[in-house]
């Protein structure tokens, strides 16, 4: 016998309408939401803060240091940076540095990538950076604090030991040098002289006949190389520590019509420099990578913002460059990294 159950079979109107109504019900709670996130009823989706970062250099006056904005200017265009380039006129105002690092956290800028002139004197503004809770990236040069959160730079004093080493190659082991410093009490200077020193000290037949400072002012380099020439006639090599340093000696061995008789090797490059190479003024330079600095500078402020983990010093390669392998691929990349 058959029992009829009226539940036995659900009501196909009921279940029709129970779904229309959770339906309705779902887009009203999503319009309600919508109008809570904006009042016109659409989601605005914002695009993420701009940070202002300062980038403060030693000089605007060299192709060195415009190669480290190079590379700022293409991690800023990565992590959403804008670059605010501050820089003395000359390497020796050391001042002048101070006050714009000074006026940058004034400004209230969200981080500093510093390459500072002088170790000591550029300590107590960086210092006054970390109670703005303003992240402080140091490159090139070291500076004399605690705060700074990560350091990027070559070796220095093993970049010296390489052009020391290079220059006794060329003088076959004996011979009077010369040195041609740039800003007396730099780190990054004084670094680069005790490694050349250390590996003088190990050759008896090298005797350095004297160092001068030039303060990062090829016209004085100049000057002082001609000076150094004439008060040294048997001087056989020169050994330049940075760029413009190098730019002066070198055209005053190349004036002097000392030619191959003194052995030259710089430190740093630039498109001038690699013409002296070629035309055997300069036989060989111990290569830095200023872009890649640069690039780093502004990525590692930029992530330290996020509160993520940084490194607290990156050291970037240097490269022995002469006549034999300046036009290998990937030496012209280093040598002349500008892109238009």
């Amino acid at each position: 016998m058959l029992i009829h159950c009226p539940y036995a079979r659900p009501d196909r109107g009921l279940k029709a309408k129970v779904k229309r109504a959770i339906l309705l019900l779902l887009i009203s709670m999503s319009l309600s939401l919508l109008t809570a996130c904006s009042g016109s009823g659409i989601i605005e989706i914002s695009e993420p803060e701009q940070r202002n970062f300062a980038l403060v250099v030693k000089t605007m006056n060299d192709d060195y240091w415009n190669t480290v904005r190079m590379g700022a200017e293409a991690a800023a265009k990565e992590f959403n940076v804008k670059i605010t380039f501050l820089a003395p006129e000359h390497e020796k105002d050391v001042q002048q540095q101070v006050e714009y690092t000074d006026q940058a956290l004034k400004l209230g800028v969200d981080a500093i990538i510093l390459a500072a002139s002088d170790y000591m004197a550029l300590g107590q503004v960086v210092d006054q950076a970390s109670y703005y809770h303003i992240p402080v990236i140091s490159i090139d040069s070291e500076v004399g604090s605690t705060k700074v959160q990560s350091y990027i730079g070559t070796n220095s004093y093993q970049m010296g030991r390489t052009a020391g080493q290079e220059l006794v190659k060329l003088m076959n082991g004996k011979g009077k040098v010369g040195v041609m410093s740039f800003v007396q009490g730099a780190r990054n200077a004084e670094q680069r002289e005790e490694g050349l020193m250390d590996l003088f000290s190990r050759y008896d037949g090298i005797e350095v006949a004297e160092t001068a400072y030039c303060y990062s002012d090829s016209e004085l380099a100049y000057e002082l190389t001609l000076r150094m020439l004439a008060k040294h006639p048997d001087l056989q090599g020169i050994v330049s520590l940075n760029s413009i340093s190098s730019l002066g000696v070198a055209r005053a061995v190349k004036d002097a019509d000392a030619g191959r008789a003194i052995r030259v090797v710089t430190i740093d490059s630039t498109p001038e420099l690699m013409g002296y190479l070629q035309d055997e003024v300069i036989g060989a330079a111990v290569v830095q990578n200023p872009f890649t600095m640069g690039y780093l500078g502004v990525k590692y402020a930029a992530e330290a913002l996020q509160g993520s983990d940084i490194p607290e010093r990156v050291e970037t390669e240097a490269k022995v460059i002469d006549l034999h392998n300046m036009f290998w691929p990937e030496n012209q990349k280093l040598l002349f990294p500008f892109v238009k």
